[in-house]
């Protein structure tokens, strides 16, 4: 059997008055990512790590920003699409690790919805799917709420 580690990371900015989206779960909260698609940081870092695994470049090389087609896209679409090209090669997902760097709003009372939305399109359980988060402990531009970021590990096997 074959296996294959894959790592991704993704940072947005916030702005007041706009959607946040994270792990494919919208969280009230006054600020939302910014990006050219939904800026789903954990959704994105998750893509990153897959397509990482196998060496197919990033999210940027298959949905790049400069293309209208993806102006406003759900992540969860684009996690789909990137499923998509894992499956062809004959690869499934054992597990996902994950964390959330922000420091405001707190997000673990979301993890089980995200846990849910990630592996229904992922065709694996919510407990292969880790989702942690933590604090900047008010240091940088995630500590001063100016954005966030997400980190992933992914490990496929064929």
């Amino acid at each position: 059997m074959s296996y294959r580690i894959g790592s991704g990371v993704d940072f947005h900015q916030l702005e007041e008055g706009r959607d946040l989206w994270i792990g494919g779960v919208k969280i009230p909260h006054h600020k939302g990512a910014v990006g050219h698609s939904d800026a789903d940081v954990l959704l994105h870092a998750i893509c990153d790590a897959m397509l990482g695994a196998l060496c197919l470049g990033d999210i940027g090389k298959h949905f790049p920003n400069t293309d209208d087609r993806f102006r406003n896209i759900d992540s969860k679409i684009l996690l789909k699409e990137t499923y998509a090209l894992i499956a062809a090669r004959g690869y499934e997902i054992v597990n996902i690790d994950s964390t959330v760097c922000l420091e405001e709003p707190k997000i673990m009372k979301h993890a089980p919805q995200m846990q849910e939305a990630i592996a229904s399109i992922l065709n694996i359980g919510q407990e292969d799917v880790s989702i942690k988060a933590t604090t900047t402990e008010t240091m940088g531009f995630a500590g001063r709420e100016e954005g966030l970021f997400a980190y992933a590990s992914i490990l496929l096997k064929k």
